[in-house]
């Protein structure tokens, strides 16, 4: 199996941490990319029409895009459980994966408006509210703990994810000085072998 790889992608990264917690890491050779939101990489394009990472080759040919698609597809190969497979406990579980996911896509948002908009066309009114969505999000989880506690699915490792993009780009943001239980659930978390692992090329 391959992946096409970027250091920097959290989505990426969520693919990686999944088939690390699955046993599949060995399994999946990282092929060099470069997508940019504003000048396309026109090599990713005939195998992904978005043009995006990650995009994922099967060893039977098939080409997966995006992370939710391939996460599910590797608990799948590895009969996982990181997504339950009925009732109440697979929504929530979905429901997670896309609360983080919804972290990551605000934080891009973010970070694109800094890196990629030219500085005269920039709208910090824009960065601010895209944060404030990782915000929300934060405040939502410490108001209900227990939609993180004692659990590695892959609603946890989106989040967990998300939280390392914040760390990674948005260090003035500071979320830890206001969301103390997701501080502590992520001090704890983030020292899984699969959190902790890094990737490169």
């Amino acid at each position: 199996m391959k992946i096409l790889f970027s250091p920097f992608s959290p989505y990426v990264r969520k693919c990686l941490v999944t088939a690390h917690e699955l046993g599949l890491s060995d399994r999946i050779t990282l092929l060099p990319s470069s997508a940019n939101p504003v000048n396309r990489d026109p090599e990713i394009i005939p195998l992904n029409p978005l043009g995006k990472v990650p995009t994922f080759f099967a060893d039977d040919g098939q080409v997966l895009y995006d992370s939710r698609v391939i996460c599910e597809y590797l608990n799948d190969l590895a009969k996982g459980s990181l997504i339950p497979a009925a009732g109440s406990a697979r929504w929530q579980t979905l429901t997670l994966q896309a609360l983080g996911d919804g972290i990551l896509d605000a934080a891009l948002l973010a970070r694109y408006e800094d890196a990629a908009r030219p500085a005269e066309r920039q709208w910090p009114q824009w960065r601010a509210a895209q944060l404030d969505k990782a915000e929300t999000s934060l405040a939502h989880l410490d108001a209900h703990p227990g939609l993180l506690a004692n659990r590695v699915d892959l609603g946890a490792l989106a989040v967990g994810c998300a939280l390392w993009y914040l760390d990674l780009r948005f260090a003035d943001f500071d979320w830890r000085a206001r969301h103390q239980p997701v501080a502590d659930w992520y001090a704890a978390f983030s020292k899984r072998p699969s959190m902790a692992a890094a990737w490169s090329l």
